[in-house]
């Protein structure tokens, strides 16, 4: 990473910081808490590439402030000066602002530095900064120090970094949402039906509905709801839920930009968990239409039952544990950890590892 006299990193050191790079990367790989993939990541820049300290800081939902959530090296506390940093302010919330990364490798010089003479007492010289996008827009903003200069190459391999963080913090924040939703959803649902829930989101239009409403669970009651939200959002000005023998729909039309798809795409990963699709199409004149369908309940395979050892693993994988982690915990190997990986993403009828540890929770075979 560094170099004392600033010259070119040579290919094969550039070659092993993409490899340490890669081994953070599926250090990610299960892990549902925003705050412990944070903190694999910081602490994992400090112990491969020497860096003084790394910080990890996440948009609030507010979408004013950052707030600090990993702290590695030098300083680990949470709730010092910065553990808020609003929006667009020092070079934090600039960064997050902006989406620009920066580097530099005179810090004390930097005017931007609230305090300069920390910075020369410390000797801490390079300061890198990324944001970390979803969508065009920053969830939060990684943050390096070093004592010794750093590489313009090392920026590029961290940009890398940023992009598997940002899907990981985000996929986890997903998951939590839909986690904390159920107690809320389940308040919302014992006396409404969802048509009239629809109906109070989306009060400027008159809701369709076909079909006799069912019970649902409180995954999918909780998408529709916050997919109503989005379309509140863009003034929709059609919408029909129609209940069918299989599936549930959400259709609407409205006039806009196609951009406001990307509303939509934070929806996409619990959509995708549910066995659910969401169809968009867009037209010239500016019109939109979307459909969301969801089945009424999961589909449960004849293998659904996992095994004591493949709850076990998956549990581990849950708390953020890698392969070999959990081979070290449970005294196997890394390829049998994987074998039962495998064999419980095919038995709770799952796509990724991710999809597997929610439908192993809702299924109840998880504690949490």
């Amino acid at each position: 990473m560094f170099d004392e006299d600033n010259t070119l990193i040579d290919p094969a050191r550039l070659l092993l910081e993409l490899q340490q790079i890669n081994c953070l990367n599926q250090s990610l790989s299960g892990c549902l808490e925003p705050k412990a993939i944070a903190k694999k990541i910081t602490d994992g820049l400090v112990d491969k590439f020497d860096c003084s300290f790394a910080r990890i800081w996440l948009v609030k939902p507010n979408k004013t402030e950052l707030k600090l959530i990993a702290s590695s090296g030098m300083y680990t506390r949470l709730n010092g000066e910065f553990a808020t940093v609003p929006m667009g302010a020092y070079k934090v919330g600039k960064i997050a602002q902006n989406c620009i990364p920066f580097l530099s490798n005179s810090l004390p010089q930097e005017t931007w530095v609230k305090d300069r003479q920390w910075a020369i007492d410390n000797k801490i010289r390079g300061f890198a900064g990324l944001p970390l996008v979803i969508s065009d827009r920053a969830i939060g903003v990684l943050a390096i120090f070093s004592h010794q200069p750093m590489q313009a190459e090392f920026l590029e391999a961290l940009r890398v970094l940023c992009n598997s963080l940002a899907v990981a913090l985000n996929n986890a924040q997903i998951y939590q949402q839909l986690e904390k939703s159920e107690n809320n959803a389940k308040e919302l649902t014992i006396n409404k039906p969802l048509s009239e829930q629809i109906s109070e989101i989306l009060t400027d239009i008159s809701l369709i509905l076909v079909g006799t409403e069912r019970c649902l669970n409180f995954s999918t009651s909780y998408i529709l709801l916050k997919t109503a939200e989005v379309l509140k959002t863009y003034k929709c000005n059609y919408c029909r839920l129609t209940y069918s023998d299989n599936f549930l729909s959400l259709e609407a039309m409205l006039l806009a930009d196609i951009k406001i798809l990307t509303g939509f795409q934070d929806l996409s990963l619990a959509i995708t968990i549910l066995n659910g699709n969401l169809q968009t199409d867009a037209t010239r004149d500016n019109l939109i239409k979307i459909k969301l369908s969801l089945p009424y309940k999961e589909r449960i395979t004849v293998n659904s039952l996992l095994s004591q050892r493949e709850k076990e693993v998956i549990q581990l994988l849950a708390s953020g544990m890698r392969d070999r982690e959990i081979a070290q915990k449970l005294f196997i190997s890394d390829r049998t950890v994987k074998f039962h990986i495998n064999n419980a993403v095919s038995k709770l009828d799952a796509k990724t590892r991710i999809q597997a540890v929610y439908r192993a929770y809702i299924k109840g075979f998880l504690s949490f």
